[in-house]
């Protein structure tokens, strides 16, 4: 029989790949947590029509790549990403009612039907965050520099933070008609993707990174030229603050974004470019203030952005611990295992990351696994143990051993463990 494989796009995360996943979410989730954010879950299975309504009709995520299905008479979609379903939330439940300001997080999967490459695939992970009735700019300054600062603790190799202002409704629009006209003469020189999109999403031309296509925009006008006052005021105070924040950035006239939702501050970060090459974009987001007016709520102003796992991943120099394990009783002939199972339960309930092995064995071959695992501790009980009261404790660390009265073990063995050695990183706040 033909062994089954993991759909195209969709892989595994193995136990020992899973501990620098966990160290990234740890980092991102304290980093949030201390700038007021909350944890948010939407689900995975969202209308389609939510995700058409926000992010666009004419964009490839709805035109391409979304993973859709009939189920009794409704369209259903596997999320693409987590900003549609937030803000359906949002409003749905009414918190605009409850809090003047919400700041809400999220980690989890997210479904594109798109051609898996490194760093990008057909499940792929993202942690990202949400803010709602603030109309910055102070909190688009923050919120940048809250990012720059989590790509810092991961110890991301050549950070570059980039920044635009798409302005409002009506300067896009005014841009958009100037795109279309500056372009047009130049239709047959572009890729055949862009020849579709002149028309449909224009600004989607300029984030092409087809050669053809770069040139033809070369000269083509920018987006500044076209904001109202009160958008350039707004980016100019962005400015401002982040040269108060002393965070390193950029201006990139011709930073676009892939969804329609997008107003005024928009903002990229990139990073690794070594490792990642023409995808080293880490980091994507911007202000959406028509968003929740648009999907039902009220007029409430918005900012957020999202991160893919996956690229953090290869971004980041950070390792995780090699331990999977603090400790390991090793019971030693039958008449030991039900205490060392007692003995391992004590060690756990003292914040002890501990596993007793149960397979049975000579005290060579468990020893051996314990050092497969990374165990800092073995703990043995054999016959003269258990008769004495006693457990003899080996510090594979330090390579001493000694014998310890049972009931001062789980104490003892706590004492000695450092909070590092215990621990990948402490929890959020």
């Amino acid at each position: 029989m033909t062994p089954l494989r993991a759909v195209k796009g969709m892989n595994d995360v193995l136990p020992d790949e899973v501990g620098r996943w966990q160290r990234v979410e740890r980092v991102f989730a304290r980093t949030v947590s201390l700038h007021g954010f909350r944890e948010v879950r939407t689900p995975y299975v969202e209308p389609t029509a939510l995700f058409v309504r926000a992010i666009g009709e004419t964009t490839d995520v709805v035109e391409k790549e979304m993973y859709s299905f009939e189920h009794h008479d409704d369209s259903l979609t596997l999320r693409p990403e987590a900003t549609a379903g937030a803000v359906r939330a949002y409003v749905e439940h009414g918190v605009q009612a409850r809090e003047p300001v919400t700041r809400w997080w999220y980690a989890g999967p997210m479904f594109r039907a798109e051609r898996p490459q490194r760093g990008r695939y057909r499940q792929f992970y993202q942690v990202g965050a949400e803010i709602f009735g603030d109309e910055g700019p102070g909190c688009d300054a923050e919120l940048i520099d809250m990012l720059a600062g989590f790509l810092g603790e991961l110890a991301v190799p050549g950070v570059e933070v980039l920044v635009n202002s798409l302005g409002g409704a009506e300067a896009r629009a005014r841009y958009r008609d100037a795109l279309v006209e500056y372009l047009t003469p130049r239709a047959a020189s572009l890729s055949a993707e862009s020849q579709r999109r002149l028309q449909g999403n224009p600004l989607r031309i300029l984030d092409s990174k087809d050669e053809r296509d770069r040139t033809a925009v070369r000269e083509a006008p920018t987006l500044d030229a076209f904001l109202d006052a009160g958008d350039k005021e707004h980016f100019e105070k962005l400015r401002s603050h982040l040269d108060a924040l002393g965070t390193p950035y950029s201006v990139d006239t011709r930073l676009v974004r892939g969804l329609d939702y997008y107003s005024r501050t928009l903002f990229e970060i990139k990073g690794a470019h070594e490792k990642l090459g023409a995808g080293s974009t880490l980091v994507g987001g911007g202000r959406y203030d028509s968003l929740v007016a648009d999907l039902g709520g009220p007029k409430v102003p918005a900012i957020g952005f999202a991160a893919g796992l996956e690229r953090l991943l290869i971004a980041s120099e950070l390792q995780a611990t090699a331990r999977a394990t603090d400790a390991v009783v090793l019971p030693i002939g039958a008449a030991a295992m039900s205490s060392a199972l007692l003995l391992a339960r004590d060690l756990r309930r003292e914040g002890i990351r501990c596993e007793a092995d149960t397979r049975g064995g000579s005290l060579k071959s468990q020893l051996r696994r314990a050092n497969a695992l990374g165990a800092r501790v073995v703990l043995i009980l054999g016959e003269s143990e258990l008769a004495e009261g006693m457990v003899q404790v080996k510090d594979l660390d330090a390579h001493t051993e000694e014998r310890m009265v049972r009931a001062q073990v789980p104490r003892i063995v706590l004492d000695r463990l450092s909070a590092a050695s215990r621990t990948i990183d402490s929890e959020p706040p």
